[in-house]
């Protein structure tokens, strides 16, 4: 997963709006409004086009655990797996590389923006957006399988994407009305279920991974 470089200099628009005024000082009030608005747009499309690639990364991960799906070739390779060798030997593959990779992404990537934008009004919208855009997807993947029992490389991955990215972007700013919208509850209620099937049907459960645990981990 590649970084979000060079993508803003390291101006804020307050910044920028100062120095259009000092560059025309004699020019009409109406101008400087029109500067205003260009600057404002400017930011929006920026902010817009960093969403669309952040949303380009989460759904390759999506696809990625798409594989997994009941039902499918890999899905039925690994339950034949299951049958043929111990239980507690198949939870441990595979391992979580995929959750890890992405919630080093995201943070890699908050700080570079946090060091690239120094106006705090963008940079909370931004990462508003970010978050509720991700928490959007998650949900669209899980209600497109509404019929399906998630396999328990998805749910594991799930679980840790979803609360890292929900402590992550808390620990950024973020409030908690954004942070608990109407998509992450629909998540949060779907992975508790399947969390709570998963505890029955398989030896283990999760091994200490829960939705419902606290956010103490320190990474």
């Amino acid at each position: 997963m590649k970084l979000i470089h060079d993508c803003f200099s390291p101006l804020g628009v307050s910044t920028i709006t100062i120095s259009s005024m000092r560059i025309c000082p004699n020019a009409q009030q109406q101008y400087h409004s029109r500067i205003d608005v260009l600057i404002d747009e400017t930011f929006k499309e920026m902010i817009s086009s960093l969403i669309s690639k952040f949303a380009a990364v989460l759904d390759g991960v999506l696809s990625k655990l798409s594989r997994y799906d009941e039902g499918t070739f890999f899905s039925s390779v690994l339950s034949f797996t299951v049958s043929s060798l111990s239980l507690s030997s198949v939870l441990q593959k595979p391992r979580m590389d995929l959750a890890d990779t992405y919630i080093t992404f995201v943070r890699q990537n908050q700080d570079i923006l946090r060091d690239c934008i120094s106006d705090e009004l963008y940079i909370e919208t931004l990462f508003d957006q970010w978050y509720s855009s991700s928490m959007k997807a998650v949900c669209i993947w899980l209600m497109d399988r509404l019929d399906l029992q998630l396999h328990i490389y998805q749910l594991k991955t799930l679980i840790k994407i979803v609360k890292k990215t929900y402590r992550d972007f808390r620990l950024q700013g973020v409030l908690d009305g954004t942070l608990s919208n109407r998509s992450y509850e629909t998540i949060y209620n779907r992975l508790t279920m399947e969390e709570a099937t998963a505890a029955v049907k398989a030896d283990g459960g999760l091994q200490g991974l829960s939705m419902r645990d606290s956010d103490e981990e320190d990474n």
